[in-house]
């Protein structure tokens, strides 16, 4: 079971448009460090994963033994040479809906701060779940994870995702009609396995079909490193 212990505050800062610690005002760092309290007792780590063979078919990329095809020139790129893949989601529970849904009507900046640092605690909560993920896998090159609505693949694909991994019943993790996750702090995403070094692929704010939009871009900052 994933537990969460701390959070990268300064990561939490980055998603809220300000650079560090250092030129951040006493009242936010302090805000920052009671919110992570309240984040960390609020979360409850959960995720699902399955490891698929893969080939490439005209229509995508076609999961052996599996109905689901993953479609768009951008994972096509992502799993070039890769003999297989890890399909997981994850997701921090519905606590932490409510705890923000709660928390914007008392305190508004408050909010801010929680959905900033439970956005990066799912991202830690992937990083854990694939390690303990890849300590069952074997000797292999893996990419870093792709998500659906990165690129041209489509976030249409959430639900054929979490319907693949039986997340709804085994997680409690779903999709509505808009294809937004419910738990809203969750992730899906795809890990390519290759049985030899994988070549560095572009990520970046090109690759994301939020670029036109995104607040990271507003002030000359960015969402992955």
């Amino acid at each position: 079971m994933i537990k969460l212990e701390n959070l990268d505050l300064d990561e939490a800062l980055r998603y809220m448009g300000c650079k560090s610690r250092e030129v951040a005002d006493t009242h936010t760092l302090a805000m920052l460090e009671e919110c992570e309290k309240l984040v960390i007792e609020n979360s409850i780590p959960r995720y699902q994963y399955k490891v698929f063979d893969i080939e490439e078919t005209f229509s995508g990329i076609q999961l052996k033994n599996s109905t689901l095809i993953l479609q768009g020139s951008d994972i096509k790129n992502h799993l070039k040479d890769c003999f297989g893949i890890i399909l997981m989601c994850a997701t921090l529970s519905g606590k932490i809906d409510a705890l923000i849904r709660k928390t914007q009507l008392e305190d508004m900046t408050k909010a801010v701060i929680i959905n900033a640092l439970a956005s990066v605690a799912i991202e830690q909560v992937c990083d854990k779940a694939e390690k303990e993920i890849y300590a069952g896998i074997g000797d292999c090159y893996k990419t870093w994870r792709y998500s659906p609505g990165y690129g041209d693949f489509p976030i249409e694909l959430q639900k054929d995702i979490l319907t693949v991994l039986d997340a709804p019943r085994k997680i409690g993790l779903c999709t509505g009609s808009s294809m937004t996750l419910t738990p809203i702090k969750s992730v899906t995403a795809v890990t390519g396995l290759s049985h030899k070094p994988v070549s560095p692929k572009k990520r970046g704010c090109l690759s994301c079909n939020l670029r036109d939009t995104c607040q990271y871009r507003k002030v000359g900052n960015h969402c992955v490193q």
